[in-house]
C-alpha cells in the first residue's frame, strides 16, 4: 500500500475516533437526549397491602403520560430501610411475590432524580403524593431547589433542562394556584365517601396524619369546606399530629350527640396509622375511643390513592406543572 493511502486511511481512522470520543464526552458530561420523567414522591408505606394506592396512582399517571418515564420515590428513610432489608428475606419475597421490584429497591427523591438524570432524563416533574404542604413537602421542595442551584460553565452541560416540583393534593400557599380551588376539587373527589356515610346514617370522620412542625389548620378549613359542600351529612376531620386532634373530634361528636360514625383515613395509603392508630383494638385508637363514648363505629380502611377521583387531583397538578413550565409530556 502506498504511503498516500496509508496516510489517508490513518486520517480517516483518527477523525472517526475523534468523533467517537467527542460524542462519548458529551454524553458523559450531560449533553444527552432530553427525555422526560415524572417522579411520584410519597412518604411511603411498609404495608404490602397498602401499596395498591401508590401503584394505582403510578398506573394512572403512566397511562395519562405514556411518553414519560414514571418513577416512585419514598421520602421516609425508615420506610425505605424496611423495604431494603426485605430484599434478602426469602420468606418475605416468596409470600409477597406481587410486590413490584421498584418498591423492594425503592430510593429517596434525590437518588431517584439522580438515576433518571444519569439515564438521560433532563426534564423531570416531581409530583408530591402528600395531602398538604407540610414538613415532607417543604423538605422535598428544598431538594429540588438545591439541585436547580447547580450551574455549569456551558448551559448545554447542565444536569437538567427543567426540574420542577408540583403541589400536594390540597395545594400550597401562593398566588400561582389558589389553594382554595384545590381544596374544592379535593372535597368533590370525596363525594363517594359522603354517600357511603349517608347510606349508613352516619357521620363521616377522617383521620389525617397532620404535622408536628407546621400549622395543620388546613384540616379544620377542609372540614368546614366539606360541611359546606355536603350539608346533609356531618363531616369531621382530625389529625394524628396537630389540630384538630382526636380530643377535638371527640368533643364535637359529643356536642352533636352523634352515635354512628364511618371512620376513614385521610391519607394516601392505608398503612400503619390507618390500621393501628385509627382502626386498631388498642385502648388509645380512634375506634376504641369512640366506642367507649357509646358511638357505633365502622372503619373503612382504604387509602385515598384507591379513589380514582383523588388520583385525578395529582394528574391535574402534573398537567399544571407541565403547562406552567412549558413542558410537553
Amino acid at each position: 500500500m502506498s504511503p498516500f493511502f496509508t496516510r489517508k486511511r490513518g486520517m480517516i481512522i483518527t477523525a472517526v475516533l475523534a468523533l467517537f470520543f467527542t460524542a462519548q464526552t458529551a454524553f458523559c458530561m450531560g449533553e444527552q437526549p432530553n427525555k422526560k420523567a415524572v417522579v411520584l414522591a410519597a412518604f411511603g408505606t411498609s404495608y404490602p397491602s397498602a401499596l395498591v394506592s401508590i401503584t394505582n396512582i403510578q398506573k394512572k399517571v403512566q397511562e395519562t403520560f405514556p411518553n414519560a418515564c414514571v418513577r416512585v420515590a419514598f421520602t421516609s428513610n425508615i420506610i425505605r430501610n424496611i423495604w431494603h432489608k426485605r430484599q434478602n428475606d426469602p420468606e418475605f419475597t416468596k409470600a409477597n411475590s406481587d410486590v413490584p421490584k421498584e418498591i423492594l429497591y425503592v430510593k429517596g427523591p434525590l437518588a431517584t432524580i439522580a438515576d433518571l438524570q444519569d439515564d438521560g432524563f433532563r426534564t423531570i416533574i416531581v409530583q408530591p403524593l402528600h395531602v398538604f404542604a407540610g414538613e415532607e413537602f417543604v423538605d422535598l421542595s428544598a431538594y429540588v431547589s438545591g439541585l436547580n442551584a447547580i450551574t455549569t460553565l456551558k448551559k448545554k452541560f447542565a444536569p437538567f433542562e427543567k426540574l420542577v416540583i408540583s403541589r400536594p393534593a390540597l395545594g400550597e400557599p401562593g398566588i400561582e394556584h389558589d389553594y382554595h380551588e384545590d381544596m374544592e376539587k379535593a372535597a368533590k373527589a370525596l363525594a363517594q365517601d359522603v354517600a357511603m356515610a349517608a347510606k349508613k346514617n352516619a357521620a363521616l370522620v377522617y383521620m389525617g396524619h397532620g404535622n408536628e412542625y407546621f400549622s395543620t389548620g388546613i384540616y379544620a378549613e377542609f372540614q368546614q369546606l366539606m360541611q359546606k359542600t355536603y350539608p346533609e351529612t356531618p363531616v369531621l376531620v382530625g389529625t394524628v399530629e396537630g389540630f384538630p386532634s382526636l380530643d377535638d373530634v371527640s368533643a364535637r361528636l359529643s356536642h352533636g350527640k352523634i352515635k354512628n360514625v364511618l371512620l376513614r383515613p385521610m391519607m394516601v395509603v392505608a398503612g400503619d396509622h390507618a390500621g393501628n392508630d385509627m382502626a386498631g383494638d388498642e385502648e388509645d385508637s380512634w375506634k376504641s375511643t369512640f366506642k367507649r363514648a357509646g358511638i357505633r363505629v365502622e372503619c373503612d380502611v382504604h387509602g385515598l390513592g384507591e379513589n380514582s377521583d383523588w388520583v385525578q387531583l395529582y394528574v391535574d397538578h402534573i398537567k399544571d406543572a407541565a403547562k406552567d413550565n412549558q413542558i410537553e409530556l
